[in-house]
């Protein structure tokens, strides 16, 4: 006579309801048993390509069939996914066999969302993705509509636009020098880093009246000019910044449990990097010198000088001084641009994409009329399809729009380098230990706002 029961099967129909409930799908990582070799395979990196052949399709381990291994979730409430990233890990011990990076949790829906606004309010939705480089999501995104509307920029307002993405550059890798430093337990180089990215923060503030998501960066040129004195505080962020650089290799680079955390671990070949498509300082650690402000120059990056930092193992090491470096070729770059800074407007003198100055609104009913119109429908864009790609610091971002001739845009799809560099935690965490995969989520420098757009 069997033992079940009406309630045992019950309560095993109610376990099964909630396991299917509760199930990603093909996002959730589950025992090996469970799991088929062409899924091993992929988390593994093994499906790679290079030239039509798998790059190392002998050296994985898709047989093993013991239960000592656990599967265990990290993630997406833990302080350092940096956002609300989820990673699936299979450990053996503290041996990290397998993980699958989860994402979605932040679902903003701001391609969709950029569909349903016009072309001028389109800067204060893309300035929201990656919410610790605003400026160069609003210049991307200003260089693909300017491509449509074949409009020129005023040279004065190309300058500002690389200074201030140089800036942004500048704090973006100040927060991951202080992120880094707290994560790997150097608690005083997160102290640090606020600290001198608050000096840029304070200079945004007073230039575009925001310190974060600024709209500042606008179809035809820039918001506002720059303000009186600007020369001055330029000054004073990269005389105190470069300084400061300095301070921090000397507490970082030459600390031996700092170097112990980071050479050797986490290497990437640069086969592997290319096959990934990652770019910015992931691939660049790998020895391959790929900036597109030098591969393919914009703005008048071509008219600076700096050096493309690359590294030569492809390691967190490599990684870590590749920031640091270019901290300090963002700080040249922007002494150049003092010293370069052309006269003129700061803004396209053409109508049909800058409202008329603000005195006029006042006197001419015609002028009032063209700014209601300009703020309300927008203007419309001819028909045709862009893709503009820039170097952000996290690598291209790139923005494909396309135009059905209205005030908004029929399609946008951001190329964000966040979501596309997520792909290497698979390969960058499998054989590593447990505590380094804070450590490797850390150097690709990810922000969520982003990959989840």
């Amino acid at each position: 006579m069997s033992d079940i029961t009406p309630t045992t099967v019950r309560s095993i129909e109610r376990e099964a309801l909630l396991v299917a409930e509760t199930s990603e799908g093909a996002q959730e990582m589950f025992r090996r048993e469970q799991t088929g070799a062409d899924e091993l395979r992929r988390e593994l990196g093994a499906v790679l390509k290079v030239d039509g052949r798998a790059l190392d399709p002998n050296n994985i381990d898709v047989e093993r069939d013991d239960d000592e291994t656990m599967i265990i979730n990290m993630g997406p409430s833990h302080p350092s996914t940096h956002g609300v990233l989820r990673i699936m890990l299979e450990l053996d011990g503290e041996t990290v066999l397998r993980s699958k990076p989860v994402i979605g949790y932040l679902h903003t829906g701001m391609e969709k969302t950029g569909e349903e606004l016009s072309y001028v309010q389109g800067g204060t939705n893309v300035t929201r993705m990656d919410y610790l480089s605003p400026v160069t999501n609003e210049l991307g995104y200003s260089m693909a509509v300017e491509k449509l509307l074949n409009i020129e920029v005023p040279e004065r307002a190309t300058w500002i636009r690389m200074m201030m993405s140089e800036l942004n550059r500048m704090s973006s890798h100040l927060v991951w020098m202080a992120t880094n430093g707290m994560d790997l337990g150097s608690t005083s180089m997160m102290i640090y880093g606020l600290r001198e990215r608050e000096l840029i923060l304070a200079f945004f503030e007073k230039t575009a009246g925001l310190r974060l998501n600024l709209n500042y960066v606008r179809p035809g040129g820039v918001a506002a000019d720059l303000p009186d004195g600007w020369q001055d505080d330029v000054e004073v962020i990269c005389d105190t910044i470069w300084a400061r650089t300095f301070e921090y290799d000397q507490l970082l680079t030459g600390q031996t449990i700092f170097r112990q955390r980071l050479e050797g671990v986490a290497a990437i070949t640069a086969e592997e990097a290319i096959a990934l498509s990652l770019t910015g300082p992931l691939l660049r650690s790998t020895g391959v010198p790929w900036d597109l402000r030098r591969t393919m120059p914009y703005l008048a990056y071509d008219q600076v000088e700096f050096d493309v930092i690359t590294g030569t193992y492809g390691d967190n090491f490599d990684r870590y001084a590749i920031r640091l470096n270019e901290i300090r070729e963002s700080v040249r770059i922007v002494r150049q641009c003092i010293e370069m800074m052309p006269k003129g407007d700061f803004r396209t003198q053409d109508p049909k994409v800058t409202p008329p100055p603000r005195a006029r609104i006042d006197e001419s009913m015609e002028a009032l009329i063209h700014h209601f119109k300009l703020f309300t429908e927008g203007f419309h864009v001819p028909v045709g399809e862009v893709y503009s790609a820039i170097e952000s610091p996290r690598g291209e971002l790139g923005c494909y729009i396309v135009s059905d001739g209205g005030p908004k845009p029929y399609r946008i799809h951001v190329r964000a380098p966040s979501f596309v560099n997520l792909q290497a935690i698979p390969l960058l965490m499998r054989g590593g230990m447990m505590s380094d995969t804070i450590t490797v989520i850390s150097t690709i420098d990810p922000v969520m706002g982003e990959v989840d757009r």
